[in-house]
């Protein structure tokens, strides 16, 4: 008898959840220590002072995770009141938080209008591992892309989001988490780099993020500050579906990982499953990843490949795979289909998703297959979208379905045929 263990808390009553940041004021949050110094120029703190109190708000917002200007204790409460009065640091509103059986998290985060837009949503994703804990993290609101594979494709894009609100997602689940230091740590603490519970970034969330290259760079480099939310760049993973023109730069000026969206091994079906491949074919994009700056068998690419039953998935398909990366320092993450509802696709079986494994193996790259995580929140892989309905009785059934087939790999990846 299967039992559902998840756990959904609407967080909307104003008694459990945060400030909305105000729509009036602009945020502090995702400006680099230039963009503080004008920011309190701006409210007429005189140059000679602008360095020693950019550096204040940089420790409190980056360090300590401040969302409240009053527990900012080594700065005056002139400042204070003056910094409260022309600025925000509130975190978005959490309208929902669900919490898988494997211990996966889904945040809905809501953010306020933008010039004469209007409120707006995303989803934001914490899978706790052994020794890591990672955060999904969304750069669009919806997409443009439409891979037919991807639930967040579905869904139209409102807009690019702000460097603050892509760098608010990953504070605000720090905040949820306890991963920041308490309001009664010493003023000069550092959060230490062990122990984190969000120690690596992927941005493979809702959304192209080299479609907002500029938002996404300002956030990436404020979270890889060595002094300030001190990720490592080892540690953030920027996802593409193949923005041809804006890989290069993404080494250079970001230098984080690398990871492609595959899913194909042709031109004509990857046509079909990533419809950017129209604009940028395989040729394009593989040449553009053979010179990523720093490429090396260190830092290698992940391409990532849905496993799609009778799509892509023969051993045909593999070997051609294999030919394709021929040159460049990679890994493979095989990823079982995730089935949201209405999607047009099955995922591979168990026995062919092992067999494509061993042929890319024994070539010479892992090929990891990605154990499923949240898919009982329609957390997993391609299943974001930030509508966020609440699944009727019979899509629960069917993905509790799924999750029986899951714990059934699992099983036999257990007992010696795979890894997660």
């Amino acid at each position: 008898m299967a039992f559902d263990m998840t756990l959904t808390l609407d967080l909307t009553h104003p008694a459990t959840r945060p400030p909305v940041a105000s729509v009036d004021k602009p945020p502090l949050i995702g400006l680099d220590r230039a963009g503080l110094k004008e920011a309190l120029g701006s409210i007429g703190i005189e140059t000679r002072q602008q360095n020693m109190r950019a550096g204040q708000l940089w420790h409190w917002l980056y360090v300590r995770g401040i969302s409240d200007f009053d527990a900012m204790v080594n700065v005056s409460k002139d400042l204070r009141a003056e910094l409260k009065r022309h600025f925000s640091i509130a975190r978005p509103d959490i309208v929902e938080e669900q919490i898988s059986q494997d211990g996966t998290r889904k945040w809905l985060f809501r953010f306020p209008p933008r010039g004469a837009g209007r409120p707006v949503e995303v989803e934001t994703v914490y899978i706790p591992e052994e020794g890591r804990g990672t955060l999904c993290v969304s750069s669009q609101v919806g997409c443009t892309l439409t891979c037919s594979f991807c639930h967040t494709g579905t869904q139209k894009l409102v807009r690019n989001l702000t460097a603050e609100e892509i760098l608010a997602q990953i504070m605000t689940a720090r905040d949820r988490l306890g991963d920041f230091p308490g309001a009664d740590t010493p003023v000069g603490a550092i959060v230490p780099s062990e122990g984190r519970k969000v120690s690596n970034i992927v941005m493979m969330g809702m959304g192209e993020p080299l479609y907002n290259f500029d938002n996404v760079k300002q956030a990436l480099l404020i979270a890889t500050d060595g002094d300030g939310l001190s990720l490592s760049k080892r540690r953030v993973t920027l996802s593409t579906s193949g923005v041809v023109p804006e890989i290069h730069r993404t080494g250079a000026e970001m230098n984080v990982m690398l990871a492609i969206s595959l899913h194909a091994v042709t031109d004509e079906l990857r046509d079909v499953l990533v419809p950017i491949n129209k604009k940028y074919p395989l040729k394009d994009l593989l040449d553009a990843c053979r010179a990523y700056p720093g490429l090396s068998n260190a830092r290698r690419i992940t391409f990532e490949y849905v496993m799609l039953k009778g799509v892509n998935d023969s051993p045909a398909d593999a070997r051609q795979l294999v030919r394709l990366l021929k040159g460049i320092p990679a890994k493979i993450n095989l990823i079982p289909f995730n089935k949201w509802p209405g999607a047009g696709y099955e995922c591979s079986s168990w026995e062919t998703i092992e067999t494509f494994a061993d042929i890319v193996n024994h070539a010479g790259y892992a090929s990891p297959i990605r154990t499923p995580r949240g898919r009982d929140i329609l957390a997993a892989c391609g299943q974001l979208k930030s509508a966020s309905e609440r699944m009727r009785k019979t899509d629960r059934d069917a993905l509790e379905a799924q999750r029986l087939d899951e714990m059934a790999l699992q099983a036999m990846m257990i007992a010696g045929h795979g890894e997660a």
